[in-house]
């Protein structure tokens, strides 16, 4: 069964004013997936610090992505393969992080405009959603 992760713009993208990038990340979610812990706090830390939700507003709009995905944790085998990631992919760290989660997930897709579209690691493909 095919499985899809979002990555965090994937989430905030939920926010923006263009309809064609708002439209594709609300498709996406309406169809459901997964993210990660990391996911959730990396856009509590956009929604508060660049677009000024307030608390309400942020646990709101969590609310309506858990609605929708499931949420994975981050454990230290996460991190493990992060690292692992990050080397052999010259990746971030926290991207790595969000790499190794889906695939720990068993994840086929990870949809994310911050990374190599097209990209394959262990199994997942890294496409753009927005391209």
């Amino acid at each position: 069964m095919r499985q899809d992760f979002f990555d965090t713009n994937v989430l905030l993208y939920l926010t923006d004013s263009r309809e064609n990038i708002r439209l594709t990340s609300r498709g996406l979610i309406k169809a459901g997936g997964i993210v990660s812990v990391q996911v959730l706090n990396e856009a509590t830390r956009v929604l508060r610090r660049k677009f000024s939700f307030t608390w309400e507003q942020v646990d709101g709009f969590l609310a309506s992505v858990k609605a929708k995905c499931e949420v994975v944790p981050l454990t230290l085998e996460t991190h493990e393969n992060a690292l692992a990631y990050a080397q052999r992919y010259q990746l971030g760290i926290y991207d790595a992080n969000i790499v190794a989660a889906a695939v720990l997930a068993g994840c086929t897709t990870l949809y994310s405009e911050d990374m190599r579209s097209g990209m394959v690691v262990d199994g997942l493909t890294i496409r753009n959603p927005y391209a």
